[in-house]
């Protein structure tokens, strides 16, 4: 093996020489026509990185599901398995004690137990909702209820057209299908200039004007027929500079609306003020929560990662103190999800629905030539179109919207038209921009069949540069029975005081030691421990930290649940034991500063302590190592240890081998891929088989040979090696800090080419040697230099661990967009 090793070594140096001169500072590099010459043919080079509640009521009862499937639209859309919904990940991270207030300490009992009071309450209130959630349709009713979202960029115009056909399009000839609860959000009411922002002295007065105009076309005679019960009664309504959110309900529901509050984020400019950002408006609908945010996200073509930021910073930031009544009405209802943390306050995931509207800006991905989208909008063609709307790439990744459903765009993009026309605007005189669906509506519920969509589409209005766009839905609503609920929570208290105010609580753990034996990067092993209520009460128990530390576990430990609540006879609970190796992990194990050690301890509130030690080996792995300490070694990084000490003695420090010009599993990878073929449509766009992933990556790290895999799957390692890299190759440090031109460009290029690290250096050459013979197949792979450029700061400039939406910043956007500029600079020039 080692022979091999040497060989391929020796292989990998000639062929770095060969493409890039390899060596810093060289300065050479030999064109594909050369390459292919010394290869008799294509020349042996290389790829990279894949995408990466007992009331009245005047609701109808629940329909059945055929019911549904004759008035549902059939634009609904089914499911994406490969999206883990977002509400449900939030209401299950019962870690850290995080669910349990830290406001009262522990207290040491006369006898030397622990005890702390306010925790075992709350831990026994969460048991209570528990059973009277698993009970609640013993006490409750469902309802349906028809509800509209409407959403308009008016580009700070609009004064008398009529509005019925973008709200009351589908009411029917006598308003029978009028919704019970209609929700209308405005951008730009006002001009976005820097006096409006910053003094927002004209928004209140354009707010007020919309919403009586919106009043006045739901209750007109013609919608409403003069009849009170038809009306329409403003719940609520926010405005934010050119924000606006009004929220009206039907007469009939008035009264089973209440605790309705609202809030508004800017995240626009220094991230907060509000040129953009969002309002929002909550709400519960008879027993239901209802959650309704209205947002104007980051502008312009290419600013993906500022709105996946946009979004990040108003989901994390939008909340609202309902208060401790509303919360205790909610949980008595049977939703667990809003039992607080010592606190009133909930956020958008906290409710039963939530529906998110508004100019979002994604537009059609800058691969299509904004030509041929004004093209393909005209003529109607939009399946190529919706294959490449930014928001739906970003949703499939899971790096946005994480949890929302949308509905099939099956109507023009909406944006940008000529005001006044239903032309798209081509005018010489105008900046040319590539039509795109900037206006959305999606939703995310608890329960994903509780709502179905029935109307998605535009309005024709065309006093702005958008187009309106407009959803109705059918919603499943609770309407909770007051005296059976009572009924059931009495007979849940009956049922635990029978076992309370007896002896001391006891439990039996089926092990205390955890051995997880060998556990790979990037992979989730998990363990289970049973506890047993051994004794005659009620048991609580709770995970706690070790003296002097906050969390209850290393970073690479996660356990669930972190509380719990056993009565005598009930089946045992299970707490598991996950260990996840990821980035940060697998650096930290690198460099010595971690091992896979810890102690959890188990805490029986008025009873005992329980210490579980849990242990492990990491099997090494080149994913998440540095490219400087990869060169150091010519055989499989499974075979170099983890313990200095047991290193030095293999690898003596005063005499370390020579480097290799590149680490040998980026070569191998390379290679892997030329060999499969650098012709293979869709080439860095198609993710690779999960199972292949892994296959290849335990190839890399055990010096084993490829087997048969897919090019996909060999392009998705490649780029999962250089994004997770311990340090990028291109540190923000070299980041352009001016702005790149024409006429700078190849500067500052040559600058930053003589400022990265050696290693960085050869590796960065060597890469963009691969993209660019890559190019050479374009016309099969459908590559481009655009893509490619975008593929190189995706994993040789940020890195996965470099991007953290709510750090980014205007200027550390567009300092990255430079980056890309220059990437693009190296792929289509020879100027390296």
């Amino acid at each position: 093996q080692q022979a091999q090793y040497a060989a391929m070594q020796q292989q990998q140096q000639q062929q770095a020489i060969r493409y890039s001169g390899a060596t810093h500072g060289s300065g050479q590099f030999s064109t594909a026509q050369q390459q292919q010459q010394q290869h008799g043919g294509m020349p042996r080079l290389h790829s990279a990185p894949t995408l990466v509640q007992e009331q009245t009521t005047h609701l109808p009862d629940r329909a059945s599901a055929e019911q549904l499937r004759q008035v549902a639209h059939p634009i609904q859309p089914g499911p994406d398995e490969r999206r883990v919904r977002y509400a449900a990940n939030q209401r299950g991270r019962a870690t850290t004690g995080s669910i349990v207030a830290n406001r009262a300490a522990d207290e040491e009992m006369e006898d030397g137990r622990i005890r702390n009071r306010e925790a075992a309450t709350k831990i026994r209130d969460a048991w209570i909702y528990k059973q009277i959630r698993a009970r609640q349709d013993e006490f409750t009713q469902y309802k349906q209820a028809r509800v509209f979202f409407g959403t308009w960029n008016v580009n700070a115009k609009g004064k008398d057209e009529p509005l019925d056909s973008w709200l009351c399009s589908d009411w029917g000839p006598s308003g029978e299908n009028a919704p019970d609860i209609v929700a209308v959000g405005l951008q730009e009411m006002v001009d976005l200039n820097a006096v409006n922002v910053a003094v927002d002295n004209k928004s209140q007065q354009r707010s007020l004007h919309w919403i009586e105009r919106v009043r006045a076309t739901l209750n007109s005679p013609r919608n409403s027929g003069n009849d009170p019960m038809r009306a329409y009664t403003l719940l609520s309504q926010r405005y934010l500079v050119g924000l606006m959110l009004c929220v009206f309900v039907k007469a009939p529901h008035k009264q089973r609306v209440k605790y309705v509050h609202s809030d508004a984020v800017g995240v626009g400019v220094m991230g907060m003020m509000g040129n953009k950002g969002g309002v929002s408006v909550r709400l519960q609908f008879y027993d239901s929560t209802i959650c309704i945010t209205n947002t104007h996200l980051a502008a312009h073509r290419e600013n993906v990662a500022g709105r996946n930021a946009d979004f990040a910073n108003i989901f994390s930031k939008t909340s609202y103190d309902i208060g401790d009544e509303a919360v205790k009405e909610v949980i008595r209802s049977g939703s667990l999800s809003q039992w607080a943390s010592g606190t009133s306050s909930v956020g958008i995931s906290d409710h039963d629905l939530a529906f998110w509207i508004g100019d979002l800006n994604y537009r059609v991905d800058e691969s299509i030539p904004t030509e041929k989208v004004i093209d393909l909008s005209n003529s109607n063609a939009l399946e190529e179109l919706r294959n490449n709307d930014q928001l739906n790439i970003e949703r499939a990744q899971g790096r946005v919207f994480q949890g929302f459903e949308e509905g099939k765009l099956i109507f023009r993009p909406t944006y940008k038209y000529q005001p006044g026309t239903d032309l798209y605007e081509c005018r010489p005189d105008k900046k040319l921009r590539a039509p795109a669906w900037c206006d959305r509506i999606l939703w995310m519920a608890q329960e994903p069949d509780h709502v179905t969509q029935l109307s998605y589409e535009r309005s024709e209005l065309n006093v702005s540069d958008h187009k309106p766009v407009m959803g109705t839905f059918l919603v499943t609503v609770k309407d909770v029975i007051q005296s059976r609920r009572e009924h059931v929570y009495e007979e849940v208290m009956k049922t635990l005081d029978k076992f309370e105010n007896q002896s001391l609580p006891m439990v039996g753990l089926d092990r205390i030691n955890l051995d997880f034996g060998e556990v790979f990067y990037d992979q989730k092993v998990t363990l289970p421990i049973q506890v047993t209520n051994t004794g005659k009460v009620v048991a609580q128990f709770r995970l706690v930290p070790k003296l002097d530390e906050v969390t209850l576990c290393k970073p690479w430990m996660t356990v669930t649940p972190a509380f719990g609540m056993l009565i005598p006879g009930e089946a045992p609970a299970t707490l598991n034991f996950t260990i996840s190796i990821d980035n940060a992990t697998a650096n930290a194990l690198n460099t010595g500063r971690d091992i896979l050690e810890d102690i959890i301890i188990l805490r029986l509130e008025n009873g005992r302590d329980y210490y579980i030690t849990v242990k492990a080996n990491y099997a090494r792995s080149c994913f998440g190592m540095s490219v400087d300490e990869l060169v150091k070694y010519a055989e499989p990084i499974r075979n170099v240890p983890l313990d200095p000490i047991q290193r030095a003695e293999i690898y003596d420090p005063s005499h370390p081998p020579a480097a290799l010009c590149v680490p040998k599993e980026l070569w191998r990878i390379v290679d892997a891929i030329y060999e499969k073929g650098l012709h293979e449509r869709d080439l860095f766009t198609v993710p690779g088989l999960a199972e292949e992933v892994y296959q290849i990556r335990e190839c890399l790290d055990t010096g084993e040979p490829f087997g048969e895999f897919r090019v996909h799957s060999m392009a998705e390692v490649l780029l999962s090696f250089l994004s997770n890299l311990a340090s990028p190759i291109v540190p923000r440090s070299l980041f352009p800090t001016l702005e790149i031109d024409a006429q700078t460009i190849q500067s500052v290029s040559r600058r930053f080419l003589e400022e990265l690290p050696p290693i960085h250096y050869n590796v960065f050459v060597y890469m963009i040697s691969f993209f660019r013979e890559a190019l050479l197949y374009r016309e099969a792979n459908k590559l481009s230099a655009a893509k490619l450029a975008r593929i190189c700061c995706n994993c040789l400039v940020v890195g996965s661990n470099e991007i953290n939406p709510m750090d980014e910043t205007s200027q550390s956007i567009q300092r990255r967009a430079g980056m890309q500029l220059i990437m693009l600079h190296f792929l289509e020039t020879n100027a390296i």
